[in-house]
């Protein structure tokens, strides 16, 4: 079940309810200290050298709790009162060069700026080598909506505890928070707090990778369609076609404008030329991707309404990706068969007449509002991509990194949802296809981050290719 990301008022209902239900607040902050010692133990090895700060209120008592579940690492305790008394303490354990820092100063109930002692204060941590890990939330950042609160430590892990928070997902945030962890089992009362949106791991996705059946042939796995191409953008979707192929899809075929440079380089994807008689051979798809690579001033009327038509009417699952984006009229199209928009943030904020800078600060009402607008799910791209309908909860994606930000990641994700959303086994769990393309797009991209070559396309397709469950 995906995580819930919960309001800090939320959070305080949720502790509320746990302590009237009998369950004592020493218990929670005894499993929460364990979770944060365990973690801290896990990145660092036998003999390290960690400093704990432990400020006044609950984070304090979890970074104390951690301290006896560290083993054999040497562990030094700062209890910080007063951060202009302290000061020189904390430059003193910081000259020790420990290997990590647990910062337990502050938690997500800070409601006030800092005043200039703390600022310096954490100005010093930040300032040092030691990588930090957060308690919850890095100390001075606004848990609910990511800004600084005069000043934020800039963690290299953040161990959110119980749930998510919504502050920790902002772009603003983003150098504070760094690699998100989350421990959700710490004693809080079942169930956790309904949410307008939920945090899609790993544990979510097994059993969403297609499986074949021993007796199949190609022509019961679909048939994908990929409208797209033009002068100067003929890569775009062979791209989106390989990727489609990492789906497993029987069939790929391209419908080009571009026929001649696409069909050069396509062996086991048909490419079709752009023509009039293109419609028939799109009829016999089960699923169709329009919009990698029609960018070019060469296409023609005809070949935008026909991908208009097609998303009006077609009784197939549609992904709509790039320029064909530009192209749509607001309304819910008329078929009822699953549509899919995938804007990056620029890309929504055309669609929305408004700056990428308003998309960015309300990710999720932004991806809603254009599920609104245009009858279709949506899937707005970047740092923790939202999946998400007119209604109901959205879906944020754990996965991925920058190395994504460059050009044709776009093109694999689109063709790699496409070959998904081809296959029957996927007809009816449209929203767990979308999703788990999602998730292994950001997935394939961490396995290549986590080596020490740069990558490009060709390695993100042929990580796709992998299994990510053994």
């Amino acid at each position: 079940m995906p995580l819930p990301i919960l309001s800090v008022a939320q959070v305080r209902d949720w502790e509320k309810r746990t302590w009237d239900a009998g369950i004592a607040g020493e218990t929670v902050i005894e499993q929460a200290g364990q979770a944060v010692g365990r973690l801290a133990a896990q990145v660092t090895q036998s003999a390290d050298s960690i400093l704990l700060l432990i400020g006044k209120g609950n984070n304090g008592s979890d970074a104390r709790v951690a301290a006896r579940h560290l083993g054999d690492r040497k562990v030094a305790v700062l209890e910080v009162a007063d951060p202009a008394e302290d000061l020189g303490a904390l430059k003193h354990h910081l000259g020790e060069n420990p290997v990590l820092v647990v910062d337990g100063l502050f938690g997500i109930g800070l409601n006030r700026d800092l005043d200039k002692h703390w600022q310096q204060f954490i100005q010093c941590i930040n300032e040092s080598d030691a990588p930090v890990l957060s308690v919850d939330c890095p100390s001075g950042l606004d848990a609910d909506n990511g800004q600084a609160r005069g000043a934020a430590i800039e963690a290299a892990i953040t161990l959110c505890l119980g749930s998510l928070k919504p502050g920790l997902l902002a772009n603003s945030a983003a150098h504070c928070v760094g690699r998100l962890r989350i421990a959700s089992r710490i004693g809080l009362k079942d169930p956790a707090p309904e949410a307008d949106s939920y945090w899609v791991t790993e544990q979510d996705m097994r059993g969403l990778s297609p499986q074949r059946d021993p007796v199949s042939h190609k022509g019961i796995h679909g048939h994908v369609g990929i409208i797209g191409g033009s002068t100067g953008y003929h890569g775009a979707p062979i791209l989106a076609g390989y990727a489609s192929l990492r789906a497993q899809p029987g069939l790929v075929s391209i419908f080009t404008p571009a026929y001649q440079p696409v069909s050069a380089q396509c062996q086991s994807i048909m490419v079709h030329p752009w023509d009039r008689d293109c419609v028939e051979a799109l009829s016999r798809t089960t699923a169709l991707v329009a919009g990698p690579g029609l960018a070019g001033d060469d296409i023609e009327d005809s070949l935008r309404q026909t991908v208009l038509n097609i998303w009006n009417e077609s009784n197939k699952p549609m992904v709509l990706d790039a320029s064909a984006l530009d192209w749509l009229p607001k309304g819910a199209p008329d078929s009822e068969a699953f549509r899919l928009l995938t804007p990056h943030p620029g890309e929504a904020a055309r669609l929305l007449g408004c700056s990428p800078e308003k998309v960015e600060s309300g990710r999720v009402r932004a991806a809603r509002t254009l599920a609104e607008q245009f009858g279709a799910t949506v899937l707005l791209k970047g740092r923790h991509s939202v999946l998400t309908q007119s209604t109901g909860p959205a879906l944020v994606n754990s996965t991925g990194n920058a190395g994504l930000a460059k050009g044709g990641s776009g093109d694999v994700l689109a063709g790699f949802v496409g070959g998904l959303l081809a296959q029957p086994v996927f007809h009816g769990r449209e929203i767990q296809a979308a999703m788990y393309a999602t998730w292994k797009h950001g997935w394939a991209a961490d396995q290549l981050a986590s080596g020490s070559e740069y990558w490009g396309m060709d390695d993100l397709i042929n990580t796709l290719g992998k299994r990510e469950f053994h």
